[in-house]
Parts: C-alpha cells; sequence; structure tokens
C-alpha cells in the first residue's frame, strides 16, 4: 500500500483553512482518484489560538515557515503565506533543495522569483506548482503548460483583476464614476483599503507575466510589462464604447510580434460581440490564440477562498499521483529572456476623446494633425450641445465632445498628433486614449 503524501501547509488564512476543510472532507476521493492518501501533518500561521472552524486535532504547530519546510515528516510543503519575499521566499527554497514538492497560490513570489524557484525544482526533483496563483479555479496554467504543449501561442489576453472589473461592470450598467465604484467595492469587500494595487494594474501585471512565460517561453519578468490602471475610464468613454460596439475592459495582453514579446496592462475597448466582452463583475477569463484554433476563452471566478483552494487541491492532488511538469513548460536553462517592449512601438486601433473648442477651423486643424501622422480615422462621432453635430460654428463657447475610432496605426504616431493638437489649443483638457484588442 502507498503511503499517504503529507502535507506541511504555511498560512491559516480563509485560503488555508479552506484547503484544509477540503481535504478533510475529499480524504475518500481523493484517495481513489490519486492512488494514495493525501493528509495534513503540520501547520504554521501567526496566531495559533485564532478560530478557524477546521480540525486539527493531530497536527504538528511548526514555529515558523522555515521549520515546516524543513520537516523531514514533510513530502509536500504548502505556502498560502503570500508576499513576494519572505518568509515564503525561504520557506520554499528550502523545501524545493530537500527535493519535496511545492504548492502556491503567491503570484507575487513567482512573479518576482518564479525562475530561480524552477531551477531548484529543476535541479532537486520537486514538483513547483502555482495553478492557483493566477486565475484562482480557472485551469489557465495547466492548459497552457500540459494541454497546450504542442501548439505555439500566438496572443494570450484576459481579464485577470476581479476588482477592476467588477468596478468597471458597476459603471457601465448604472452610469457611475469610477470613484463611487470604487467605494462601494471597498465596502462589499472586492477592494482594499488601498485598492492602489489593484486598480493600477500591478495585479494584473504580476499575472500576466507568469501567463507570458507559459504561453512564449520566457522567463518571468514583471519589469517587462507596461502598466496602466483605470481610474481615467470615465461613464462617458462606457457609452461611446457601447455606441460604438465595444466595451471597455482592464486587459493583460501579452503578444508575439515581430520584435519580440509585447507584455501590456490597461484599459482596452474590446468588441461586444466577442466572448471576453461578456465577462462582467468579478469574474476572470483568459483568451488564448493559437496556431490552428479559434481562440480558447476561458472563463471563471477569480478570487475566493473556496475557488483558490480547489486549484490548490489540485495542484496537490497531482503532486500525490508523482506528476512532476516543469514548472514553466520547458527547462529553464531553455527559457528565452524578455525586455520591456516600447509602448510607442505598440501597434492597433484606438478610441480617441476630445474635449473640441468650439472655434471656427477646429475639426479642420484636428485632422490636419492626424493626417500629419498618417493616421486614418474609421468612425467619428461629434454633437454639439445644441444638437447640432458641426464643430468650429462659433456659436457657443461650450466644448464640444469628439471621439474618434482609428484605424491600425502607431502609439507614437498618436501621441505625437495629440500633442500637437494640444498645442494648437484647439481643445481644452487632456484627450483620452483607450487602445482597442481585436478578436
Amino acid at each position: 500500500m502507498v503511503a499517504p503524501l503529507k502535507l506541511g501547509i504555511a498560512g491559516l488564512g480563509t485560503v488555508g483553512a479552506e484547503v484544509v476543510r477540503v481535504i478533510a472532507q475529499q480524504q475518500k476521493t481523493l484517495a481513489l482518484r490519486c492512488g494514495r492518501g493525501i493528509e495534513v501533518v503540520g501547520v504554521t500561521a501567526r496566531s495559533k489560538a485564532k478560530k478557524r472552524g477546521i480540525d486539527l486535532k493531530g497536527v504538528v504547530w511548526a514555529k515558523s515557515p522555515l521549520a515546516l519546510a524543513s520537516d523531514p515528516n514533510v513530502d509536500c510543503f504548502v505556502e498560502l503565506m503570500g508576499g513576494a519575499d519572505e518568509p515564503a521566499l525561504s520557506a520554499i527554497e528550502a523545501a524545493l533543495r530537500a527535493g519535496k514538492s511545492v504548492v502556491t497560490a503567491n503570484k507575487a513570489l513567482i512573479a518576482k522569483h518564479g525562475t530561480k524557484l524552477a531551477e531548484l525544482a529543476e535541479r532537486h526533483g520537486g514538483a513547483l506548482n502555482f495553478e492557483a496563483a493566477v486565475g484562482a479555479a480557472i485551469p489557465v496554467i495547466k492548459t497552457l503548460r500540459e494541454g497546450l504543449a504542442g501548439t505555439d501561442v500566438n496572443r494570450i489576453y484576459g481579464i485577470l483583476n476581479g476588482t477592476c472589473n467588477y468596478i468597471l461592470t458597476r459603471m457601465e450598467q448604472e452610469g457611475l464614476s469610477f470613484e463611487a465604484c470604487l467605494k462601494d467595492a471597498q465596502r462589499l469587500g472586492y477592494a482594499e483599503a488601498n485598492p492602489s494595487f489593484d486598480v493600477d494594474g500591478h495585479d494584473t501585471a504580476q499575472k500576466l507575466s507568469i501567463l507570458a512565460s507559459l504561453a512564449f517561453g520566457t522567463k518571468v519578468a514583471e519589469a517587462a510589462v507596461s502598466v496602466e490602471g483605470i481610474s481615467s475610464i470615465t461613464p462617458e468613454d462606457l457609452k461611446a464604447a457601447q455606441d460604438l460596439g465595444y466595451r471597455v475592459k482592464l486587459l493583460g495582453v501579452a503578444v508575439r510580434t515581430k520584435t519580440g514579446i509585447e507584455q501590456r496592462v490597461h484599459p482596452t475597448m474590446v468588441p461586444r460581440s466577442s466572448s471576453i466582452a461578456q465577462v462582467m463583475g468579478v469574474t476572470n477569463a483568459v483568451t488564448i490564440d493559437g496556431e490552428g484554433f479559434a481562440p480558447l476563452t476561458l472563463v471563471g471566478p477569480g478570487a475566493g477562498a473556496a475557488a483558490t483552494a480547489a486549484s490548490v487541491v489540485a495542484d496537490i492532488a497531482d503532486v500525490a499521483r508523482g506528476v512532476r511538469a516543469l514548472p514553466f513548460g520547458r527547462p529553464v536553462a531553455k527559457l528565452g529572456t524578455t525586455k520591456k517592449a516600447p509602448m510607442e512601438r505598440h501597434e492597433g486601433g484606438y478610441y480617441i476623446r476630445l474635449l473640441a473648442r468650439d472655434l471656427p477651423g477646429t475639426a479642420a486643424t484636428i485632422a490636419a494633425r492626424l493626417a500629419e501622422q498618417g493616421i486614418s480615422i474609421e468612425s467619428i462621432v461629434q454633437r454639439h450641445p445644441d444638437g447640432s453635430r458641426e464643430v468650429g460654428t462659433g456659436k457657443k463657447s461650450v466644448p464640444v465632445p469628439v471621439i474618434l475610432i482609428t484605424y491600425a496605426t502607431t502609439e507614437d504616431a498618436v501621441r505625437r498628433a495629440l500633442a500637437a493638437v494640444q498645442r494648437d489649443k484647439v481643445i481644452s483638457g487632456r484627450p483620452q486614449v483607450i487602445r482597442i484588442e481585436k478578436n
């Protein structure tokens, strides 16, 4: 009879406690599916006295994560503490050096130290599984690493932060401001007291850097991701997007280009007919655009104790079965390097919203500046406050909203054209620019 897999779990917050609960509830099923039992033999957490609603009788409490990772009675170290560095890093390194397998949900740590940890796992024979680090219950890591092992991926993009998707959904559906929706998201527990990590795009960037490594065979490089958040988005932008057949989402996008791998996080207009445009609220989604098949979209809960624990337990089950997949799908020595691609080189369509001053010649000036940069306009919408559609009539001094959709052009051309328009003083305030991602 095969001995059970013995787990040491560091971190007993909502996810850690749920993992313990699921393993206890599914003990018989896991044993049947894995060919051996799975049991928790050791834990560590900041507070031993905290009530967690789980049975830890007979389970050893380690004095530290490092002590738990080094315990010879532990076969698999499960890290659920979070944090990009200590104490998680040293504990995981110790477990891997001892030949143990590691399961973690720690996106920050994998984004920062993933390549180094993968090398340790490869050298010492343990598994390094991190499905729950991206998309919680969405099995995107396994899909890229194993399910699509024989497929060349050209582009991967997705909604990777439920907080931002919730805010944009509420703004669109109810016409509320970003500030009002953020405040409500904080009240409901979808956003932190300090929400900048989410709304400024950094959470999405960490997850995207992990997906890009798996998709394109490169070392994880969060620093290679260009990042913009959603705080500049207004209800006017969302209404305009709707009128034009688009929806605004915060996307993480990694794409193979002629000059390398482009990685970017920013508000994006996507066609309302696309699969990813239908994903609302706190739900996450990832679309994989590969050779030989139509884009594949995976949708599901991207956060929450139950969803995250489901992926953690699935990773543990793989360890119990003896599965030892290379963490990033290929040997570390074969992973390429990637640099931050200047956004100025980005090519695509653009949404541009201007507040044009109601002066003679304004429209002609804007058109001339765009033409100087070789920018072609796919559509233009302009509505005068009195109901007319003319800009530059001189009838009123109220700025007139002008919305432009461009054909494919470069970021550099758009920025140059708009800088010239601002110098001409024919618009008020700063132009709003949102990139468009086609299907």
